[in-house]
């Protein structure tokens, strides 16, 4: 039932009644509640260089309403941090910086145009920010922000004056924040640049468990005060109660870049307590390893909470209630997994260190001890993660174990190799190449990321345990049908493919690889020589015609664009121009002509199917045709002969790329092109034809680079290609590995906003390998070549 008029206006008047009175009425006594919770609070920082005795002895920090609770330390902490003002005249504060009115945003308050918000004036000291009722003597100060190097200050932005009309100046103090409000943009500049050059003349602040960390630092040597210190600071031991301050310093405020992906996180200081209640966990979770992993992407995610972490994890194993319990050992299995994944800060990791030591004196031969001699092998190892190690890793981590990683090899069985958290794409490659008597090879090979959409090899650098984790997020996200993402030892680049045995493993590398290049549609040639290597690949898996040998898809012996090529194109209507035309055709498709038009197009799809099914069965026959005339040719007769009907092709041996040439004539589109990057020169061919366009040796090349994330650029002699492509990164890497392996030397270019890639040494690369270091991510960089 609607309210009659009258009430509705007795609500509106009540309602604007009630935000008067709370912008107005209880401004003041709201002031001051905040003011005297500012006084009371419990200061855990501690400004450095401060005068008086340092004796630390703290208990675990816990919420308190009462005041005989408090510490004594708290009242000689606000008394160091905040000066004390009387209640004389504001005009005669000496210690004033910039004072003026600004509008304060009132807490809970409700913006509308008829209510603004109320002016205060404010003062800006060495040591805070305070604001007064009025700047007329005897003005009451209302409230006060500590200002300490922790704060934080923002500037203010457009989008703040478009919703309100206002620009807004934010302070981010320990207990509160203050938004202020002015009309005129330079007078908020000038505030936020006062309020920066005070907190940035602050002294750095100290925590409790830093100056402790730096006691135990200093009597290392003396066993007897090691231990006092221990017993009489409980903030350094186990403890199951909550946390409700971190235990290193965090600057105030809000975080102004969020996260990396869908995660969404609070300020560092409630991410510290938030991840403290999550270690706590851990004792009692029956499969912690999810848990462990989310601790581990927080950390990936929000960098300054990588020293909390090891701090907390110092501390819950210090002393435990059941020392080598499950909790414990849980706690230890994640500092374990921390230590494989992220590098503490020189302070934190001899810390780190002197606890891991204390704890194999006090527990020998115990699984603590066990667990902190891994913890410190493993330390001189890493070096920082792309990703946070996957559940198959952490699980393997918590068993101080190393994991399997499967190569697949074309041509050849998979390989197993035993890799820890910090084996790189090098060192496995490296290990392939000599179990696989690849050792005097003169060509160069790689592990590639392979998947059904794409194949990208792995830069040298790489650690494996990013790429599994990779490859076990997209496992999640792919369908059934999609085949998983694997790891495979191929060749990388070709100095000599003229030369290499018939019988050696390498040519059966060099066969698997000419067949992908032959499916993918990457060797130009007739109809009927892509006939006869279909037959010749059926005679190397097959030996001879047998009506009861396995008949593999056709789209795995044959370019399946060959067939689609076949099929009329699909024709195309013209534009509707006429205005009145477009609407009734908008009108009919959503009725019964609609449904008409999806009938016609689902029998246009039927018939293509159909024409492509008998189109293949007619290609499938003629391949067998001439698969029975191979009678009686063994495997590697097969294979030698497929190898040589592809080296015919000039630019075998070249890895080809698909980049779009950027034409230099004014209105003219780009020009697809294959790039190919030989050991000789650089070819451009337009796709499907065996000849090139054009071809560049490195001695005319004078530089390549990135130009940016999606642009190529080659200079030869007085022109420059500009080529886009999604592959700039493996275009370069490919051609900085032949200037590499050439024994070349690349001096950088004087070119402006450019930075030069790393000059490899060839005598120091690993014969018969990749020598990328990684892929350059979407930077500027240039390189030369000189003959």
């Amino acid at each position: 039932m609607p309210f009659p008029g009258g009430l509705w206006w007795l609500l509106c008047c009540r309602q604007g009644f009630t935000l008067l009175r709370r912008d107005y009425g209880e401004a003041d006594r709201e002031a001051d509640g905040e003011a005297e919770e500012e006084e009371e609070a419990s200061f855990e920082l501690r400004a450095q260089g401060d005068q008086g005795s340092l004796e630390v002895s703290l208990s675990q920090p816990t919420r308190s309403s009462s005041g005989s609770e408090r510490s004594l330390l708290v009242a000689e902490e606000m008394r160091s941090l905040i000066v004390e003002k009387g209640p004389g005249p504001v005009e005669d504060d000496h210690d004033a910086l910039v004072k003026g009115w600004l509008q304060r945003e009132v807490r809970g308050g409700v913006k509308t145009p008829w209510i603004r918000p109320r002016k205060y004036w404010f003062v800006l000291t060495p040591d805070s920010l305070d604001y007064y009722s009025s700047n007329e003597k005897g003005a009451r100060r209302l409230g006060s922000l500590v200002l300490t190097s922790l704060c934080s200050v923002l500037w203010p932005d457009k989008q703040t004056y478009k919703e309100t009309g206002y620009w807004s100046v934010t302070v981010f103090g320990r207990k509160h924040c203050y938004r202020l409000y002015t009309e005129h943009l330079n007078e908020a500049v000038h505030w936020v640049c006062a309020v920066q050059k005070v907190i940035d003349s602050k002294a750095p602040v100290q925590t409790p468990t830093q100056l402790l960390m730096r006691d135990v630092e200093e009597n290392c040597s003396s066993p007897e005060v090691l231990e006092q210190i221990y017993r009489c600071n409980p903030i350094l031991r186990y403890t199951s109660s909550p946390l409700y301050a971190p235990l290193l310093p965090f600057p105030y405020g809000s975080l102004d870049q969020s996260a990396p992906g869908p995660r969404s996180y609070t300020t560092l200081r409630d991410e510290a307590v938030k991840l403290f209640n999550s270690l706590q966990q851990l004792e009692s979770e029956r499969d912690p390893v999810p848990l462990m992993q989310g601790v581990l992407q927080t950390c990936l995610d929000l960098p300054p909470l990588v020293d909390e972490i090891y701090c907390q994890l110092v501390k819950q194993t210090t002393e435990p209630p059941a020392p080598g319990g499950q909790g414990d050992l849980h706690y230890w299995q994640l500092l374990t997994c921390m230590s494989c994944t992220f590098l503490p800060s020189p302070p934190i990791l001899g810390f780190l260190h002197f606890h891991l030591d204390r704890t194999e004196s006090r527990f020998p031969a115990s699984e603590m001890a066990k667990y902190a001699c891994f913890i410190r092998e493993a330390l001189g190892k890493t070096k920082g993660r792309e990703c946070v190690p996957s559940l198959e890793e952490i699980l393997v981590l918590m068993r101080r174990q190393e994991m399997i990683c499967t190569v697949h090899c074309p041509g050849a069985p998979a390989c197993s190799v035993a890799i820890s958290s910090h084996t790189t794409a090098e060192e496995v490659a490296r290990e392939l190449v000599s179990r696989l008597g690849l050792s005097q090879s003169p060509n160069l090979f790689a592990l590639y990321e392979q998947s059904r959409r794409r194949e990208q090899p792995v830069g040298s650098a790489t650690l494996l345990a990013d790429v599994l984790t990779k490859f076990e997020n997209l496992a999640g996200e792919e369908r059934e049908q999609d085949p998983p993402c694997r790891l495979c030892f191929k060749h990388y680049g070709f100095l000599d493919t003229d030369n290499v045995p018939r019988d050696s493993l390498e040519f059966a590398l060099l066969f698997e690889q000419a067949h992908e290049m032959v499916l993918r549609g990457y060797v130009p040639t007739s109809e009927e020589t892509l006939q006869t290597l279909a037959a010749l690949r059926l005679q190397s898996l097959n030996s001879d015609f047998s009506t009861h040998a396995p008949f593999p898809r056709l789209e795995e012996l044959f370019p399946p664009h060959v067939l689609h090529a076949r099929l009329p194109a699909p024709r195309r209507r013209p534009p509707t121009k006429c205005r009145g035309a477009r609407l009734r055709a908008g009108l009919l498709a959503g009725g019964l002509w609609g449904q008409a038009l999806a009938k016609q197009r689902a029998e246009r799809d039927q018939r293509l199917r159909g024409r492509l099914r008998e189109e293949g069965a007619s290609t499938m026959a003629a391949i067998v045709e001439k698969w029975k005339l191979l009678q009686g040719m063994g495997r590697p007769e097969a294979m030698a002969a497929y190898v040589a009907l592809v080296r015919e092709w000039p630019g075998f041996g070249s890895t080809l790329f698909d980049v779009d040439l950027r034409a230099s004539p004014v209105g003219a589109g780009p020009q697809r092109l294959w790039l190919g990057i030989g050991a000789k020169a650089v070819s451009l061919y337009k796709p499907g034809e065996p000849e090139p366009l054009d071809s560049f040796c490195y001695g005319r090349i004078s530089s390549f680079g990135a130009s940016d994330s999606s642009t190529f650029r080659l200079s030869v002699e007085d022109r420059d290609l500009l080529f886009e492509t999604s592959q700039v990164d493996e275009i370069a890497q490919l051609l900085n590995t032949y200037l590499a392996s050439a024994g070349a030397r690349q001096p950088p270019q004087p070119q402006e906003s450019a930075t030069s890639p790393p000059a490899s040494d060839p005598a120091a690369l690993p014969q018969g390998l990749c020598p990328t270091a990684g892929p350059w991510q979407h930077r500027p960089s240039v390189g030369s070549f000189h003959s």
